[in-house]
This record gives structure tokens, sequence and C-alpha cells, in this order.
């Protein structure tokens, strides 16, 4: 009768360590986060990074036609996106929590205008840093991309450029500019409305 076998060592398995997913959105969030300094996060499950607001910049959300209107009162280092037939129009941070009273001030308050403002605790779609690909249709684009290196805030429409002399383009131009051309859009759609008969 034989003896019990010797065990044999098993080998040990080559069982490669788990790897991180990739980051498809990995240099997007780099270029903001690094180049811009902008914070950037990516939303579960969300198909693209979105950017925080209310920290270096808050944002004048409007009708694409209202939004190019107001081009002329922003300076050229502005930066502006857009996303569907919508513009996003950075706005100084805090700019959110003005504009409602501003708006007042300028007689458009009791008025329904097509215009949101987004600030702290609201985000916006990261559009593509320019000549990094193509970008899908209905994504945010930059129209007026912000320039690596440079302080953006500097450039950005405010309520301190009432009276001071900085570079800095006034935010109540802006917002009185965009508001009149958005009464005019729901002008002209109230009337290209066939009348309701009796």
């Amino acid at each position: 009768m034989a003896g019990p076998r010797p065990a044999v060592a098993a080998e040990p398995a080559l069982i490669p360590p788990p790897r991180r997913p990739s980051d498809p959105h990995g240099p997007l969030r780099r270029w903001y986060g690094t180049v811009l300094g902008w914070a950037a996060l990516l939303t579960p499950p969300g198909p693209a990074p979105r950017l925080c607001l209310g920290v270096r910049f808050d944002v004048l959300d409007v009708p694409a036609e209202a939004g190019r209107a107001a081009l002329r009162h922003l300076s050229p280092g502005s930066p502006v996106a857009a996303r569907g037939g919508r513009m996003q129009l950075l706005v100084a941070a805090g700019s959110a929590a003005e504009v409602p009273g501003v708006l007042d001030w300028l007689e458009w308050g009791a008025l329904p205008l097509d215009l949101a403002v987004l600030g702290a605790a609201a985000h916006m779609e990261a559009p593509l840093p320019p000549g990094q690909g193509l970008a899908v249709q209905g994504a945010a684009v930059w129209m007026r991309p912000p320039e690596p290196g440079g302080e953006v805030e500097a450039s950005l429409p405010t309520l301190s450029a009432l009276g001071g002399g900085g570079g800095a383009p006034d935010l109540v131009r802006v917002l009185d500019t965009v508001a009149t051309h958005c009464h005019r859009l729901r002008l002209r759609r109230g009337c290209a409305r066939p009348a309701v008969g009796p």
C-alpha cells in the first residue's frame, strides 16, 4: 500500500491587477483644472464633465439671438459658450444674486423673460476646449473660449464696472441688452401665433 502522495505546490495564478477604468474625459477635465484652474467634475453617470459655478464665474443663459446682441458689450476676452439655441455668457461670480435686482431697477423684472442666471451650487456643461476634437451634436461649444493663463475673471461683466475705471464690462448694459432682445423675441413669437376665434 502506497503512502500519501506529497503535496505539489500549486503554481501561483498569473492574474493581472485590476485596471482602473479609463476616463474618456480626463484630458478635458485636466484642461479645465490645470490650464484654466477651473473646478470641473464628472456627474455620474453624466456624459460630459460639468463646470462648477459661483466660484470663478456665474452664467447668464439666454436665447442665442439675445446673446449675440450682448456680445458688443463684452470684452474680447469674455468667454461665451453655446448649446442648442442658447448662449451662456460668463459673468462675474456673485452676479446671480444681483441680476433680479438689476432687472427690477431696469424695469424688466415684472415681465417674463427667457433668461436664467446660474450661480453658486449650479453647474454648466463643460464645452470642448479649442482644438481637442469634434464636439458631439447638441453638446456645448465655446464661441469665445477662455484664454489659458489669462485672468478670465477680469474680463467678465460685473456691477463694479459702474463706477470703476476697470476694464470689466458693465453688467447693467449686458442685462439691459439681453432683456430687450428676450422681450422682442417673446413679442415676435406672440405675433406669429394664429388668432383664436370666439
